[in-house]
């Protein structure tokens, strides 16, 4: 059996949530547990609500709505993504997974299908990582991967702690953060972010994994002096040290694995003035690859850079790991499902493996998962440029539906 989602309505919807924290009239800023986040909750929850839902919200404001199937000790299909974006992200990254899911139980609705088992969808909080890290933070609690305590003390750049933020904005559920039922799958829909499906015409994504991830903080400590007054041979310079290992998180990918990526995203200079040698320089970097050893060799590479960098300037140096997840292999059945209606419904398909976390990294933790990925035009995404067309999204949605629908198990078919 295979069904249609409501084009209109779904891209009304998707339309609808991109008014909630929107910059530019295009992109969004709805940083985790502000007000604009809370707005997007509200709003979400209406939704939920109109389609008749039953509402919870655990201990880290993860928001679940479930639809009971006919077969109450079948296990349940969990669906969804997160509502939180970047400080100047696009309007379809995280919220087109909400969304999608969302409509794909209207669509249950509309056609009067009850399925075997019962469906939920959910909005993770926190997904992103911005204001407080790690990213992917509440669905790694739920999945018993990161402890509720460290996560309720981690603080922004502002000192706010994530459990007053969250009792702030009124989504501290009292629902343990834990998985309430036997979950038998997890589908996550989201925009590439990468080039891929663009570069090759695709319509979709058949994701089949996602690769390792390594964070890491560095700082360098050297010596303030004046700069038109201290000889080079004098100088301890933190920030020519940093970039020297700079330079090697760039280079680094080409001496490694095909799709061995670096980056360095944080760079704060003290005492930051025009005329003072660098003090100290803090910065962070990322590496990830599919292969978890490939990841591993990375980070080894990069702190005997920092070694190598420190003695050649004469700085004092530390090394902090921010955070680190292990590649992740989707499960067959699940993939199978996304598979066949790519097929089914005669979409140009690609299987690959995402670059990016998801929060699907930690709900396969839990139960058998995978992902479907929608074109990004010119593989932009966490900036407010990102853009994903309404037919790339709306057939992205149609496979989620539709692969849901053969994982939750079509019991029968009426009028509502």
């Amino acid at each position: 059996m295979r069904i249609t989602i409501d084009r209109d309505r779904f891209v009304e919807t998707m339309k609808k949530q991109a008014e909630i924290g929107a910059i530019d009239g295009r992109g969004l800023n709805r940083l985790t547990l502000t007000d604009a986040d809370r707005e997007a909750r509200d709003w979400f929850r209406d939704q939920m609500e109109a389609v008749g839902l039953d509402i919870r919200v655990d201990e880290m404001g993860n928001m679940f709505g479930r639809r009971p199937g006919i077969d109450p000790d079948a296990g349940t299909v969990l669906l969804g993504s997160h509502l939180d974006s970047q400080p100047q992200g696009g309007i379809y990254d995280g919220p087109l997974g909400i969304v999608a899911a969302l409509e794909f139980v209207r669509t249950l609705e509309d056609e009067g299908i009850e399925t075997e088992r019962s469906v939920e969808v959910v909005n993770w909080t926190n997904e992103e990582g911005s204001r407080f890290q790690p990213a992917m933070m509440s669905s790694g609690v739920w999945a018993g991967e990161i402890s509720l305590e460290d996560a309720y003390e981690t603080m922004d750049v502002d000192g706010h702690r994530f459990i007053d933020e969250l009792e702030r904005i009124g989504y501290c559920g009292d629902v343990p953060a834990e998985p309430q039922y036997d979950y038998d799958s997890y589908l996550e829909l989201h925009i590439e972010q990468g080039p891929y499906l663009d570069e090759g015409d695709y319509d979709v994504g058949i994701v089949t994994g996602i690769a390792a991830l390594r964070w890491g903080e560095v700082t360098f400590f050297g010596q303030a002096n004046h700069s038109g007054t201290t000889p080079m041979h004098y100088r301890s310079d933190a920030l020519v040290a940093t970039s020297d290992v700079v330079t090697q998180v760039r280079r680094l990918p080409g001496t490694l694995g095909e799709r061995t990526v670096g980056t360095v995203g944080v760079l704060e200079v003290e005492p930051g003035s025009i005329n003072i040698v660098p003090e100290e320089v803090r910065f962070t970097f990322d590496v990830r690859d599919p292969d978890d050893a490939v990841a591993d060799e990375a980070v080894e590479c990069v702190k005997e850079e920092i070694v190598a960098a420190a003695a050649r300037e004469g700085v004092e140096w530390e090394y902090e790991k921010r955070m680190e997840t292990e590649s992740v292999s989707f499960a067959d059945r699940c993939i199978e499902a996304v598979r066949a209606v790519v097929s089914d419904l005669g979409y140009d398909g690609r299987e690959l493996v995402s670059g990016a976390g998801h929060d699907a990294t930690y709900a396969a933790v839990v139960c058998d998962a995978a992902m479907v990925f929608a074109v990004s035009e010119d593989g932009k995404s966490h900036t407010p440029e990102e853009y994903t067309s309404w037919d790339d999204c709306y057939k992205a949605a149609n496979t989620l539906a539709n692969a849901a629908l053969d994982l939750t198990g079509v019991e029968t078919v009426g009028e509502n």
